[in-house]
């Protein structure tokens, strides 16, 4: 190693150079991407985190009317706030997405994949004292295949035939073989809960690093330190609080002033202007993420394919990376994986702004008068913006779009999965399975564009049962051309998840995953004194 190196990986071990940093430097002075991955996991591990203090989060994405049920977490604030008191089975590597273990400590898979054997890890307590059983396990996973539970993780869960107990195991049957199995259990829904939350689903008692202290909807969220935590790397300060800040301006105002030490969804327009201020640290990572805007296939007037692509190819994709994302983003081309998911469909034509081609699909639809797009700033930072940006675009073509802008609070109940054209943002998940099967499964709770399609549905569960990985890649391919060309989904950008904190917060790690450090930024992160 380099003496270059070595001073590299000094300040990321001082918590004083970013990943991105890390890696720009590092790749300038000629290491390999694969060796530059390295030594930085290896230098920010090598971080002596410090214990103590009260970290104060201001974030965006939370309503009055949200609830601490996991099951029903739509938004970021109830995601951090469920990785806070609660674990799941499984977890995701931040660097490679691949399946990490966690209440589950080991798993086998039977040769077909179709029976999986998870060893669940004994000695662990809930925050009441109860000790962890495979029955709760059970009692979790089973309650998130009912319809009733509204659970988010339905269109997941749906697929699974048997769930029982066999001593300390955890055995799960499927219809079909399913390699993914493990990562899909890494779901931020599936917090696993005495009795599986049937008692009281909302009452956030879990195995997590912090107990819950008080829950203000749409206001504020706070944890005192579990004492009895089963794992020592994590949860390193005293108590976290959660302040719902969903106005951008004001959450740059609270981070500068030092009301808070961290916050979410930094306006990319604002990026230069926290640049300069001494105590903050602007937080950049690339995954997963995409902003959307979503039609319902089933709704008139688009019920109508021949609209639906007229509105795609209206929207000027590279003027939207630029103006709304300042360029923190990819282009994306209406179906949502991008090339950080395992069998990313390549070949598939870039779709292009033409207001010709939407003109003529417009024509050919027979539709006439505006069509109402609905947006607000919590659906995505810049969304109203790029709303009346698209505004602006589709005039160009003979289509009028009429944007009404909705209140933030009560927008993931009242328009989001409700209103037949929005705008919204999906976080990505660990596979493309689990992507599909969330969103674009016909039977899913989540499936925001009303994509109803039964082969695209048989496709599905093909593909989740293929083990010849050329096969499935190419059934992949097949599934985004008919989300792209047939479904409901317009997706302009994949989008860098761009958030600040102070430089006294140290420890974040820049996960793959999602957002917000995959919603585990409170747990990981520490506070310098």
């Amino acid at each position: 190693m380099s003496d270059f190196t070595k001073h590299l990986g000094h300040e990321v071990r001082r918590g004083g150079m970013s990943r991105r940093e890390f890696m720009g430097r590092a790749l300038a002075a000629g290491v390999s991407l694969t060796l530059a991955s390295q030594l930085y996991a290896t230098s920010a591990a090598a971080q002596e985190p410090q214990r103590g203090g009260a970290l104060k989060l201001g974030l965006e994405g939370g309503a009055a009317t949200d609830v601490l049920d996991p099951a029903k977490a739509l938004s970021q604030v109830m995601f951090v706030v469920g990785r806070n008191w609660g674990d799941t089975l499984v977890e995701s590597d931040p660097l490679s997405g691949a399946a990490v273990p966690a209440l589950a400590e080991s798993w086998e898979p039977s040769a077909d994949a179709k029976t999986w054997t998870f060893k669940i890890r004994q000695g662990v307590t809930f925050h009441d004292g109860k000790a962890l059983t495979v029955d709760d396990v059970v009692a979790t996973l089973k309650r998130h295949t009912d319809e009733k539970s509204e659970s988010g993780a339905l269109g997941v869960m749906q697929t699974i035939g048997d769930i029982k107990a066999d001593g300390g195991n955890l055995v799960i049957t499927l219809a079909e073989g399913n390699a993914d199995l493990p990562l899909l259990l890494s779901d931020y829904h599936l917090i696993i809960q005495p009795n599986g939350g049937n008692d009281d689903p909302n009452k956030a008692v879990g195995t997590g690093p912090f107990k819950l202290a008080s829950f203000e909807p749409g206001v504020r969220v706070t944890f005192e330190k579990n004492p009895n935590d089963w794992r020592q790397d994590r949860g390193y300060v005293d108590s976290v609080e959660i302040i719902v800040i969903n106005d951008a301006t004001a959450r740059v105002a609270a981070l500068s002033s030092g009301q808070v030490h961290y916050v979410n969804r930094v306006d990319p327009k604002t990026v230069s202007l926290l640049q300069r201020a001494p105590t903050v640290e602007v937080l950049t990572t690339s995954g997963r993420g995409h902003y959307v805007f979503i039609m319902h296939c089933n709704t008139a007037p688009f019920d109508n394919n021949d609209l639906r692509l007229a509105l795609k190819y209206a929207m000027d994709r590279e003027a939207m990376l630029k103006t709304v994302l300042s360029g923190y983003g990819k282009i994306g081309n209406d179906f949502p994986i991008n090339d950080t998911y395992a069998l990313f469909p390549e070949g598939i034509e870039q779709r292009a702004y033409d207001p010709d081609k939407a003109t003529f699909h417009y024509k050919k639809s027979g539709h006439s008068g505006p069509v109402l797009l609905r947006t607000s700033d919590v659906a995505f930072p810049g969304a109203v913006d790029a709303a009346v940006l698209y505004q602006q675009t589709a005039q160009k073509a003979g289509i009028t779009i009429e944007v009404r802008r909705e209140p933030g609070d009560g927008y993931w109940s009242n328009v989001w999965n409700v209103q037949p054209f929005s705008t919204s943002y999906w976080g990505g998940r660990p596979t493309q399975d689990q992507m599909y099967s969330t969103a674009y499964y016909s039977k899913a709770d989540w499936n925001d564009t009303r994509f109803i399609r039964p082969d695209f549905d048989k496709l599905l569960l093909e593909a989740r049962a293929e083990l010849d990985e050329a096969k499935r890649k190419d059934m992949y391919r097949t599934m985004a051309t008919m989300v792209r060309d047939e479904g409901g989904l317009i997706l302009p950008m994949f989008n860098d998840f761009v958030n600040a904190a102070q430089k006294r917060v140290k420890g974040y790690v820049h996960d793959i995953g999602n957002d917000m450090s995959n919603g585990y930024v409170a747990t990981r992160v520490w506070l310098e004194a």
